[in-house]
């Protein structure tokens, strides 16, 4: 009996089922009454002219005003929100309802049975049976409503039909009962589905919100991640608006770690990852908030009004973590951390400003200060309004105008002979003047700039060098997003090809710093160039991560200069040749003893670098005296006005 009375039952203690079921009921309603409304109108018609008007208008007319009401009412109701109480107040008020017009609809039916023939007793019949079948289905999500209207429509109709003595009206008793039997059992099967889908989108919610509060979590270093981070930070930072609430983040970011995660596979870098984890956990204590937010990048915020100096204690405390290298599956290996904090509210009241200023701080430390905490500053306000404007500028700029290339002579200090040209890219805008080439590149290669500019410097270059005697090299740089972007790669190839120059002439310089990005895209790119018969050069040797640069040059099978390979295709060098067969290029060139900017990316040189086991030295001018005396020797060739060189050296 009580599972019986379960089925009459509306669950009020299962709000999720309530809340379904109205949702439900609310697309169906107004079919249900469209239904009811379309099929009475019709019934009335065919007795308009045998039944009182009671019958026919007054009554029928009731009852389909009623059903527009009630359709209005769901209408207005079915895009709001419903109290679990409330739901279940609606749910009841619709099984009682929904019975009660049922029946008022059955007793207007068997009224106008009298005043018909037999055609029009068989559209009451039609009327009843398709009328009540139509709105149960559309009660199904509703069960209980649905029983009671079959209950209070469907049994009386079944009597009268067999109280009738017409062996057509008892055979179509029969068989509606037994077809009202059938329906029962589909409507208990259905809603019994209907529930178990409600309960099961509701056990997938809860394991969702059990999943997001394990998604707060980075599995592989146990630490908070990203989003816990932002979080924690949005709510400090809404302090920090309303309260002046003081408080500082950090953004560490490992130096060196990209070489290791490529040279020895992702298992022995997060390995490494996990072991920083464990560190920066040991370090932190109740106002530190340690995350990781993702790749070799971690989340610092310190909630404690601290001074600079406390500060920067903090982060040489998290940089300390570095000190000891990380002994992982028999390899040791030695990295870094450069770490960057932004001051709240001073630096900012928002998430994503400070975090964004804690970025920026971490970027100059990694450029300036490896290894060192650096606190963002009013001075890199101004250094970020600085390159913004720059940036901005080389977008809309004519880069192939405003953009120029100065030649810094390379020559052999045995013989003084010149065996070739550096290009160095200059820009001049009316606007901002003179822009350092450190700073408009590394601009550029912050964006997808860097790929045009190389183009268009490419393309000044190769025109000059066209016009040099064929011993004569070129020597260019590409930068780290050179390397690595295919389109660049190809763009380079199909300029060199096109420019009538042999390859041979053409030394390509990269710095290690380059080699250490993305590895095997790098090895890809220098195998494309190198294919085509040109040289590759190591600039700027020992300024980055050169105690691994060695395996990676002997994986790529890389000349160690450019240079030496040139003179060995030909079987000449440069001292072999007259003076008086070299006419001057047309750029202007000047000799100094020191120069900014080395090739397009502007960098200052370490002292000297090897370029092969022939002998073949290139040395700074200002760190080599035999370099100055060059300087002091050689006839002049040209001279610029802005033009900043550097004396390149070989000792043959």
């Amino acid at each position: 009996m009580n599972n019986i009375a379960k089925l009459f039952r509306i669950d009020a203690e299962n709000h999720e089922l309530m809340g379904a079921q109205l949702a439900a009921f609310s697309r169906q309603v107004p079919l249900l009454y469209f239904i009811l409304s379309v099929n009475s109108i019709a019934l009335a018609f065919t007795h308009l002219d045998i039944a009182p008007l009671s019958l026919t208008v007054a009554f029928p007319g009731f009852l389909v005003g009623a059903c527009a009401i009630r359709c209005l009412i769901w209408l207005r109701r079915r895009d709001g929100v419903v109290e679990p109480k409330a739901a279940a107040r609606t749910l009841r008020a619709t099984v009682l309802l929904g019975g009660a017009l049922g029946f008022a609809f059955l007793t207007w039916a068997l009224s106008l049975f009298p005043y018909g023939d037999t055609s029009r007793h068989g559209h009451i019949l039609f009327f009843v049976g398709i009328t009540v079948v139509s709105c149960i289905f559309c009660l199904m999500h509703v069960r209980p409503a649905a029983l009671i209207l079959t209950g209070t429509v469907i049994a009386p109709f079944v009597v009268f039909l067999l109280a009738s003595g017409d062996v057509v009206h008892i055979a179509i008793g029969l068989n509606l009962f037994l077809v009202t039997v059938a329906m029962i059992y589909i409507l208990i099967i259905c809603s019994g589905q209907f529930a178990a889908m409600v309960n099961g989108q509701v056990e997938t919610r809860r394991l969702s919100n059990e999943n997001f509060r394990l998604a707060n979590v980075d599995s592989l270093t146990d630490l908070p991640n990203r989003r816990q981070f932002f979080h924690r930070l949005s709510d400090l930072a809404e302090q920090a608006r309303t309260a002046n609430h003081r408080f500082v983040v950090g953004v560490l970011d490992l130096d060196g770690f990209k070489a290791v995660n490529d040279l020895y596979g992702h298992g022995v870098g997060d390995r490494v990852l996990k072991e920083t984890g464990q560190r920066l956990l040991e370090l932190s204590d109740d106002t530190q908030f340690i995350a990781r937010l993702g790749g070799d990048e971690f989340g610092i915020i310190v909630d404690a009004d601290l001074d600079p100096e406390a500060v920067l204690a903090v982060g040489s405390k998290v940089c300390s973590v570095f000190d000891a290298p990380f002994s992982v599956a028999g390899i040791v290996a030695k990295i870094g951390g450069s770490v960057g904090f932004a001051l709240a509210p001073d630096a900012g009241t928002t998430a994503e400003l400070l975090y964004e200023r804690a970025d920026y701080a971490l970027y100059h430390a990694k450029a300036r200060y490896r290894g060192r905490p650096v606190i963002f500053s009013r001075e890199h306000e101004v250094e970020i309004r600085k390159l913004s404007t720059i940036e901005h500028t080389l977008r809309r700029i004519d880069l192939d105008a405003e953009l120029s290339l100065h030649y810094q002579p390379i020559v052999n200090v045995g013989t003084a002979r010149l065996v070739g040209f550096e290009a160095l890219a200059r820009w001049h805008n009316p606007e901002l003047g003179d822009v350092a080439p450190d700073v408009f590149i590394s601009v550029a290669e912050r964006t997808e700039l860097i790929g045009t500019i190389t183009q268009v410097l490419l393309r000044k270059a190769l025109a000059a060098a066209h016009s040099w005697p064929d011993d004569i090299f070129l020597s260019f740089n590409l930068s780290m997003r050179d390397l690595i972007s295919q389109v660049t790669i190809l763009q380079t190839v199909a300029l060199i090809e096109s420019s009538g120059i042999d390859p041979r002439r053409i030394i390509i310089e990269v710095t290690e710093t380059a080699l250490m990005q993305d590895y095997e895209q790098v090895q890809d790119s220098l195998r494309i160039l190198r294919s085509m018969g040109l040289k590759v050069a190591l600039d700027d040797f020992g300024s980055g991560q050169s105690s691994l640069c060695p395996s990676i040059v002997a994986g790529q099978d890389q000349d160690r200069s450019g240079f030496h390979s040139q003179y060995r295709d030909t079987g000449e060098r440069p001292q072999h040749r007259q003076d008086g067969d070299r006419p001057v290029p047309q750029p202007e060139i000047r000799l100094r003893g020191r120069r900014r900017g080395n090739g397009r990316a502007g960098r200052d040189h370490q002292p000297s670098r090897l370029l092969d086991d022939a002998g073949i030295l290139l040395c700074q001018a200002d760190a080599a005296e035999r370099g100055r005396d060059l300087h002091r020797q050689l006839p002049r060739i040209g001279s610029s006005a802005n033009g900043r060189g550097r004396v390149s050296s070989i000792n043959a």
